[in-house]
């Protein structure tokens, strides 16, 4: 597939849920959640007749998002299943991580190709107050188990929030120095809750980071699905990296599409828009869902505007990350 500016578009983030263990603040309410009910969210026999169709249009990646995916306790057998088509050649997961010390050697069993965990902060009480129900020694032990099975190309993402303080930077960075896994900080964008929060740039990051370990040395290669760039730092296993969508904009290089949990596709993150696949994956009318997503990458927009103060109005959970 490519859209009307020539972007190939070969990538798609599949959201399998909307539910979520966390309750993160810039993310999620901490009352007052509407949702989707289990009839509204894609099966796995519509998540499979999407991937085997998008398949043959040339989707080759497949990230499964949520909500947190490990949630749904189909997410390992639809992982096994989706790795079985033919075209598809990585399937990765997104996870908070509370549930990954439970899962991770189930994942690594389904041969999934890569995985990203969610640590905003190594100070267990701000941990605590950033998730409000989290427990951050979880999601250490799972990251731990991760890494103990030998699941490969495993990331921890940590959102560029305002509060982040220098010493926070440099611990959370320093987990790619002692083990062989990338961290990447996020630019808060603009999408629901994230509206109302401060954040770092990445040249604020970059600052901090050099003062503590030393010059960053850019790193070509590319070390997944995404658009970050990465850099490398002496004596440091793993790289570090930065996905900054408003101060680095990577649109021009965009090649993905996301299907949110309901089966609405988004072909921009910041659209409030989207095209329902829903009707045509119940029926497995291959013919209609095929040219609604053909339609629908064709509108693709050259860019996203979250710089002119525009954006999806629902929440990052009700999008799929």
């Amino acid at each position: 597939m490519k859209d009307s500016f020539n972007r190939e578009i070969d990538y798609v983030r599949l959201s399998v849920t909307d539910r979520c263990d966390l309750r993160c603040t810039y993310c999620m309410p901490a009352t007052g959640m509407c949702f989707l009910k289990k009839d509204e969210v894609l099966s796995f026999d519509e998540i499979l007749f999407l991937i085997k169709s998008l398949a043959t249009q040339g989707i080759k990646k497949v990230k499964i998002t949520g909500g947190e995916p490990l949630t749904r306790t189909d997410t390992i057998a639809l992982i096994k299943a989706i790795k079985e088509i033919k075209g598809i050649e990585k399937v990765t997961l997104t996870t908070n991580g509370i549930q990954l010390a439970k899962y991770a050697s189930a994942l690594k069993l389904a041969k999934l190709d890569g995985i990203n965990v969610s640590i905003d902060t190594l100070d267990p009480d701000e941990f605590h107050k950033i998730t409000r129900v989290g427990d951050l020694n979880r999601v250490l032990a799972g990251l731990e188990k991760a890494i103990e099975v030998g699941l490969p190309n495993i990331k921890v993402n940590t959102v560029a929030r305002g509060e982040l303080t220098d010493e926070e930077i440099c611990e959370i960075a320093a987990l790619a120095k002692t083990n062989p896994i990338h961290v990447r900080f996020i630019e808060l964008m603009p999408i629901g809750l994230g509206k109302g929060c401060p954040g770092k740039t990445q040249e604020e990051l970059f600052s901090v980071l050099e003062s503590r370990y030393g010059s960053l040395i850019s790193y070509d290669q590319r070390l997944g699905n995404g658009p970050a760039s990465y850099f490398s730092l002496p004596e440091f296993k793993g790289k570090i990296g930065f996905i900054s969508a408003l101060g680095h904009c990577f649109c021009a290089e965009c090649d993905r599409i996301r299907i949110t949990a309901e089966g609405c596709l988004k072909t921009c993150l910041h659209m409030d828009d989207g095209c329902d696949l829903k009707k045509a994956l119940q029926t497995q009318d291959e013919e209609l869902l095929l040219k609604k997503i053909s339609l629908a990458v064709l509108r693709k927009p050259e860019k996203h505007h979250f710089l002119e103060n525009q954006g999806d109005t629902r929440l990052m959970s009700q999008i799929g990350g």
